[in-house]
């Protein structure tokens, strides 16, 4: 168990060097002022100077380990035990995605290229519908998951909104990779944005509704 443990850590801390490796080969190559930030067209909209991609590889895949370390350490051990590998599987995936958008912001900005919206919505995609698949091993906390003042209340409702946020969350997230996939119009963008304001909203509506009926 000791084994997988430190094996999984020394993945996820992999995980996290890879952008700042990446960023210090290009370092020397990339210019003053570079492209930092993208429309949802892929054009971008934003420059700055090259040390703010510095905040990339900080911002993103360093910041999750961190929480999930922190998360582990002092969290709810009981609950936390019943999650079980899942955990760790969850902040490995986290990490790896992160990690895998910080590299792509700097090769963005190393290059000078305009953003590919297909590979950030089918990103955005699959990290939804990877999560979604985690929901129903995640035990209530103050950490992870939907956190709600109704689901933090009662541990049926965080029960409930977990399993629907998991099943729209995996349902949500193949659909936006697939429309990413089929169509780059402004149309499928709307429709993909739109996706993820139900799955995000219904869950939270659901918590509410689902409190106010336990209460009556």
């Amino acid at each position: 168990m000791m084994k997988n443990s430190l094996r999984s850590e020394l993945m996820c801390i992999t995980l996290v060097l890879l952008p700042f490796i990446y960023l210090a080969i290009v370092w020397s190559e990339l210019p003053s002022i570079v492209p930092i930030h993208w429309n949802i067209h892929g054009e971008v909209d934003g420059y700055g100077s090259k040390a703010t991609l510095i905040f990339a590889p900080f911002i993103l895949p360093f910041l999750v380990y961190i929480i999930f370390v922190v998360f582990q350490r002092f969290g709810p051990q009981e609950k936390l035990a019943k999650m079980g590998n899942k955990l760790n599987a969850l902040k490995f995936i986290l990490t790896l995605a992160m990690s895998l958008l910080a590299i792509f912001i700097i090769y963005s900005a190393h290059n000078g290229e305009a953003a590919k919206p297909t590979f950030i919505f089918v990103f955005l995609g699959l990290l939804f519908a990877a999560l979604g698949n985690f929901f129903k091993t995640i035990q209530p906390n103050y950490f992870l998951g939907i956190r709600t003042p109704w689901t933090l209340k009662y541990p049926s409702v965080w029960k409930s909104t977990h399993e629907l946020g998991g099943k729209l969350w995996f349902i949500g997230g193949i659909l936006i990779t697939l429309i990413a996939l089929i169509s780059t119009s402004l149309a499928a963008n709307i429709t993909i944005m739109s996706i993820v304001a139900i799955i995000t909203l219904v869950p939270v509506i659901h918590s509410y509704l689902a409190a106010k009926k336990l209460k009556s």
